[in-house]
C-alpha cells in the first residue's frame, strides 16, 4: 500500500538510489511524493528524467517532508546541517540518516528536534537482495520503528541493532560486496590464468559462488564443514588452500573488515 507520506531526499547517489529505485517500483513512496536534492542543475535533469521524480538543486521542498532520507557525504554533515531549516518541535520530521560513522549524537546536534534512525543498508538492496542495519534514536516512536523496518525489508533483511554496533555492521555488510567483488575477479582471473575465456571463467565464478552460498544455507553448515568437505587428501583444493594460507588471505580479509570499521568510527569525528 502507498504511504501517505511525503519523502525528501537529501543527496541522490548510487546508495540513495539502490534504496529509493526498489521503494518507488513497489509503491511504497509514489514518485510525486517524493522530492530529491541534489547538487547540480545536469544531475537533477538527468535524475528527474531516469527515476521519474522532482530532482531539484533546491533543498528548502524536501526539508518540509514528513520523512527525510539524508544521503549525503559524511563529510558534508555540517554544510548540509548549516542549510536546513528550524525543525517545528511540534512536528518534528523523521531523519533517515544513511552518513556513515555519523552517529546519533551528532546527528541531534546537528538537527535538533528530528526523530532520528541511522541506517546501513548495502549496495545488492538495489535488487532487493540487501542487508540493512538500522539503530534508532530515543524518541522514535514504535510506529515509525515499526514503518523504517517495512520499507527497508522490501529491500531484503533488516537487522535492528544498538548503534555500537553499526561500524562493525557497515564493514562487513555494506563494504562486504566490493570485498566478494574482488575475489570473484581475483578466482576469474584465475580460471583465465587456467585456460578459460574469460566470459566462461567469469560465469563459473558468479555460479559456483552462488551455489555454495546455497549449499552453506541450506544445510546450514559452517564454511570450515563445506572447506573439509571438498578438500580430499593430497589433492587440488587442499593445495590451492595452502597457497592461499601462504598468502596470508584469512588474515588479509580480517584486517580489510577492520580497517572499514575502523573507517567508520573515524568518519564519527567529522
Amino acid at each position: 500500500m502507498a504511504s501517505p507520506l511525503g519523502l525528501g531526499v537529501i543527496g541522490l547517489g548510487r546508495m540513495a538510489q539502490a534504496l529509493l529505485i526498489p521503494l518507488l517500483e513497489e509503491g511504497i513512496f509514489p514518485p510525486e511524493t517524493v522530492s530529491a536534492v541534489v547538487a547540480t542543475t545536469a544531475s537533477a535533469q538527468r535524475l528527474q528524467g531516469a527515476l521519474g521524480l522532482a530532482v531539484d538543486t533546491d533543498a528548502a521542498r524536501a526539508w518540509k517532508q514528513p520523512v527525510i532520507l539524508l544521503a549525503t557525504k559524511p563529510q558534508q554533515l555540517q554544510q548540509v546541517a548549516a542549510l536546513a531549516p528550524p525543525f517545528d518541535p511540534a512536528r518534528p520530521p523523521l531523519l533517515v540518516s544513511l552518513l556513515a560513522g555519523v552517529t546519533l549524537n551528532r546527528l541531534q546536534q546537528s538537527f535538533p528536534h528530528a526523530r532520528l534512525v541511522r541506517a546501513v543498508p548495502n549496495t545488492p538492496c538495489l535488487v532487493r537482495a540487501g542487508i540493512t542495519g538500522l539503530a534508532w534514536g530515543a524518541a522514535v516512536e514504535k510506529e515509525q520503528r515499526d514503518q523504517v523496518f517495512r520499507w527497508f525489508r522490501v529491500l531484503g533483511q533488516v537487522h535492528e541493532l544498538p548503534e555500537s554496533q553499526l561500524d562493525g555492521f557497515l564493514a562487513l555488510a555494506s563494504s562486504g560486496p566490493a570485498l566478494v567483488a574482488l575475489l570473484l575477479e581475483g578466482l576469474a582471473d584465475g580460471g583465465v590464468a587456467a585456460g578459460l575465456s574469460r566470459a566462461l571463467a567469469q560465469e563459473l565464478a558468479l555460479a559456483m559462488m552462488a551455489g555454495s552460498v546455497a549449499l552453506l544455507r541450506e544445510q546450514e553448515l559452517h564454511p570450515a564443514q563445506l572447506k573439509d568437505m571438498v578438500a580430499s587428501p593430497a589433492g587440488t583444493t587442499i593445495a590451492a588452500l595452502r597457497r592461499l594460507e601462504q598468502g596470508g588471505v584469512r588474515s588479509a580479509l580480517i584486517e580489510a573488515v577492520l580497517a572499514a570499521a575502523e573507517r567508520s568510527r573515524a568518519l564519527a569525528d567529522g
